[in-house]
């Protein structure tokens, strides 16, 4: 009764959505980019119905888009969007920061360890997919202080599509040491128990991403 299921399939998709995934996230697939099965079979050695089902998935995870007679491209990120989803991370984030005392003591040190890494990485010439990664991890700390693993995956769902964009804000800003006292800030308001203030700042905070982020969708592509 079990002779069509196949554990290495699954896999494989699995292995060309990372691959997939890291080319956008890194910016080798700028937005509005066709993706071709064919060529991308070739290029990473797997069958084309595995590219279909790997194109699939990005596009639920809204990373890409498939349109009728057109096929599936590299979504693109509109100025509508970048506000939606600036004001679902004030939402999930606010709410994280509201929990930061009844969270345990393992999800608050998670929060420290996610600034001591990202500092650490955030220095001069840093790369720029690097800083993203461990940015994004402070944001997300923020969000599991509220114990929800729902509320942590709507956050991934909801930074996965600005991470389109992202990489190549902190490309363009070059002020990795202004970033790194700003989240500091955040987290020493936290560490004070000051919330109301921490989540100011934190409204603050999202303004500015939200700057940067129509700034880099409105560049054209270097």
């Amino acid at each position: 009764m079990y002779e069509r299921l196949r554990v290495d399939r699954s896999t494989t998709v699995d292995r060309v959505v990372d691959a997939l995934r890291a080319a956008l996230f890194a910016g080798d697939l700028e937005p509005g980019t066709p993706l071709r099965e064919q060529p991308l079979a070739e290029a990473l050695g797997v069958a084309r119905s595995t590219i279909r089902e790997a194109m699939t998935m990005l596009v639920t995870e809204g990373l890409a888009v498939r349109e009728p007679n057109k096929g599936v491209s590299v979504a693109i990120l509109h100025p509508d969007a970048v506000a939606d989803i600036c004001r679902a991370r004030f939402v999930l984030e606010s709410a994280g920061i509201r929990a930061w005392f009844d969270a345990d003591e393992a999800a608050r040190e998670r929060v420290r360890e996610a600034m001591r890494v990202f500092a650490a990485t955030a220095k001069d010439g840093a790369d720029p997919e690097a800083l993203t990664e461990t940015h994004l991890t402070i944001h997300r700390s923020l969000v599991a202080l509220t114990g929800s693993e729902r509320l942590i995956a709507t956050a991934d769902s909801i930074t996965g599509e600005a991470r389109l964009a992202l990489a190549r804000v902190d490309a363009l800003r070059q002020d990795a040491r202004q970033q790194v006292a700003s989240h500091r800030k955040l987290i020493r308001l936290l560490e004070r128990g000051e919330l109301d203030e921490c989540v100011e700042e934190l409204r603050r905070h999202l303004a500015g991403a939200e700057e940067s982020l129509l700034e880099a969708i409105a560049m054209p592509p270097s």
